[in-house]
């Protein structure tokens, strides 16, 4: 079985600053691409930016400019480094990741999601 758990979300104001870590733990091979997906309130869940297991990354226009995704594969952790951050960006975030449990099988897995509000 394999979890992702997302930490780092809270309150934060406008133009400020938040760091969220997802970090996978369980039985698997290697783990492919790894992203992070908003939702905010009665939306649906959108892209945030996307890393491959290589480092290539991609990013919502939305978010371009102001925030980072990186991973540390030693940890099977993915980071999102937010800058500059709006109200607009308030939602509950999500990691996930493709992961290989054998050399022929992926699945993707999907954190239990970590609130970020940016407010005054």
């Amino acid at each position: 079985q394999v979890q992702l758990v997302e930490s780092g979300g809270g309150l934060v104001q406008p133009g400020g600053s938040l760091r969220l870590s997802c970090a996978a733990s369980g039985s698997f091979l290697s783990i492919n691409a790894m992203g992070w997906y908003r939702q905010a309130a009665g939306k649906q869940r959108d892209l945030v930016a996307t890393i491959t297991s290589r480092g290539s990354t991609n990013y919502a226009d939305s978010v371009k400019g102001r925030f980072t995704i990186s991973r540390d594969n030693t940890k099977n952790t993915v980071y999102l480094q937010m800058n500059s951050l709006k109200p607009e960006d308030t939602a509950v975030y999500y990691c996930n990741g493709v992961v290989s449990s054998t050399l022929f099988a992926a699945k993707t897995y999907w954190g239990q999601g970590t609130q970020v509000t940016v407010s005054s």
